[in-house]
């Protein structure tokens, strides 16, 4: 499985997992426009029952511009993730270059009360080469 995954990162149980696609017929180069999709998993081998609250995404483009997202859960969800289970989505990012990355975290609360960031690994976003 992990194969799928070209990042993860692990914070105190819970693994996130990311692999990013280009996809050419989103995107309209020549208006300046790139378009990505990004498959997360998000794996809890924790004790304990997470919800995931928020999301925190800094995406940065190919001139180091940078722009934050944050908002409530993810694709209109705030999904309970049982200790060996495990939450994926598929999600979107347009950028104005043909290369950047995007790093975050999400916020998450414990059954047990606690609190804490997850962080999201920081992922590469490449346009192939279009040669011509």
């Amino acid at each position: 499985m992990k194969a799928l995954f070209s990042e993860d990162a692990e914070t105190r149980g819970i693994v996130v997992r990311v692999s990013a696609s280009y996809l050419p017929e989103q995107s309209e180069p020549q208006r300046g426009r790139w378009f990505w999709s990004y498959h997360i998993r998000i794996e809890n081998s924790g004790p304990v029952t997470v919800q995931l609250l928020t999301r925190h995404w800094v995406i940065t483009d190919g001139r180091g511009a940078r722009h934050t997202v944050e908002g409530e859960g993810v694709v209109g969800e705030q999904p309970m993730i049982d200790p060996g289970g495990s939450f994926d989505y598929v999600s979107g990012c347009p950028l104005s270059t043909p290369t950047g990355h995007m790093q975050g975290s999400y916020h998450m609360i414990g059954e047990d009360g606690s609190a804490f960031d997850v962080a999201i690994p920081k992922f590469a976003l490449v346009a192939p080469a279009v040669t011509g």
